[in-house]
Order: structure tokens, then sequence, then C-alpha cells
């Protein structure tokens, strides 16, 4: 399991820079403009499992998996210290079994740049079909094909967050580190540097793992996984008159919703 993974604090600091609260009022708009009114959650690949904890402040009956358990356990910890009820399953996003299902299911933060294969990807969509209750709706956030291939490709990203006094400049891949034509993949070197009152200063560097995904090979694993169907895609953020379409020269996401067939 890579490093910046295993360090569950300092990855949800490099994060910080999400509007947790904002994108689950538009996750909630956008199951209200499909007509349904979620009561139960489910996120996959959730790390810190903060979009879980928000649908859990909110009411839903939320909870999160992930494969490691270190996220497993700062997610349940800080559910429990923000008194909210958050249940949470260590598991693989390729193949889980709850034994229920869900009104909402999400996958965050390009967390299926983690599939590095197109079996992978079917396999995980399957599993999510199983869990969607009838009507229900899987929201899926990914990377916008413009980063790897627009005409000035985006391998490297660069941000500074800063949060309780802490803060935190974060290098995600460099200019240097090449996508392999043939597999898609790219190992993003990541730098984290961390600074500031109360936390002692630190590096933490990792070399990630990341597979491309473009928006053709969606909608063919899609198509193989059966059972769920594109509604609807978007290139950020944004609901009713806010929303932003994915070929929108603003768009830095790509996130589509699906429903059962």
């Amino acid at each position: 399991m890579s490093g910046v993974y295993d360090d569950p604090w300092a990855y949800e600091l490099a994060c910080s820079f999400r509007d947790v609260p904002a994108e689950v009022d538009v996750l909630l708009g956008w199951c209200a403009e499909q007509g349904l009114a979620p009561g139960t959650a489910l996120e996959l690949a959730a790390g810190p499992a903060e979009h879980a904890r928000e649908f859990a402040r909110r009411g839903l009956a939320a909870t999160a998996l992930d494969l490691n358990p270190r996220m497993c356990a700062h997610a349940a910890r800080e559910a429990e210290r923000a008194g909210v009820g958050l249940e949470v399953v260590e598991g693989d996003m390729t193949r889980f079994a709850l034994g229920r299902r869900f009104d909402l299911v999400a996958t965050m933060l390009d967390s299926t740049s983690h599939l590095m294969t197109l079996d992978a990807f079917v396999a995980h969509l399957r599993c999510a079909a199983a869990h969607l209750s009838p009507g229900g709706l899987y929201v899926i956030e990914m990377s916008h094909p413009r980063d790897r291939l627009g005409d000035d490709p985006s391998v490297s990203t660069g941000w500074t967050v800063e949060r309780d006094g802490v803060r935190a400049s974060v290098r995600w891949g460099e200019p240097s580190d090449r996508l392999d034509p043939v597999t898609q993949i790219a190992d993003d070197r990541v730098t984290m540097t961390i600074t500031g009152e109360g936390a002692e200063p630190r590096v933490v560097r990792d070399v990630v793992p990341y597979r491309f995904w473009t928006a053709t090979e969606l909608d063919a694993a899609i198509r193989l996984a059966g059972g769920l169907e594109a509604v609807a895609q978007y290139g950020d953020f944004g609901a009713g008159e806010d929303a932003v379409p994915l070929a929108d020269p603003g768009a830095w996401r790509m996130i589509t919703l699906l429903r059962p067939r």
C-alpha cells in the first residue's frame, strides 16, 4: 500500500482544498433531479470517508468502504469524534458483498485510477450495481480526459493548503513523470511538505501508480459490466443552473451519474 495512503491525517490535509459539504449539496441535488431522496449512502474507496461522514451528518445511514486498514481506522475515529454514526468496512472496491443495497453510491477523488485493468473496472461496476437500490444513483468522479489528452497535458500539479495552523505544500506528479502509452499507467511521484504550529515538520514522499481512463473506455466498461446506464455527465460539481458540461472549457473533472438499467 502506498505511503501517502498509509498516513490518513496527512492525506486528508492534502485534500482539504475540497469543499466537501458543498460537494455533498451537489450530490444530493443531482439525486433530487433524478427524483431520488436518498436515505442510505455508500462511499467506495472512501479513504478518510469525508463524504460519507458528511452524509451521516445530514441524517443518511452512511457506510464507507476502503481497502486500507489505516484509512478505515481514521474514518471511524473521526466519525466518532464528530458524533456521527458511520459504518466503516475494510474491503476491495472490486469484490465486496455487504448484503444490502443503497440509494446513493459514490466513488470520489478519481479513486477509479487505482483500477489498473478493464477487468478490474468492470468488476467494480458490477459490485456497485449489485449494491444499488432500484432507482438508486451511482456517482463516479474521475479526472478530466483533458488532463492527459489535451494540448498541454498536466502530468504534474501542485497546491498549498492550510488548516488549523498547519500548512502543507503538495506536489502530485513531477514534470518528468510519463504516462505509458500502452498501459496508460503513470507512476506519479508525490511530495508533501508539512509545517506549522502543532505539527512536526516533515516530508511525505511516495510513488503512486495512476491508471488513466478515457471517456470512451469508461463507456466500454459500463457496457461490459451491464446493469447500469449513464444518465448524466458533468465537468465539475454543480447542479441545476450551475451545472458544468463535460466539454466546458472550465471543466476539470469527469463526473458520471449511473442508474440501474
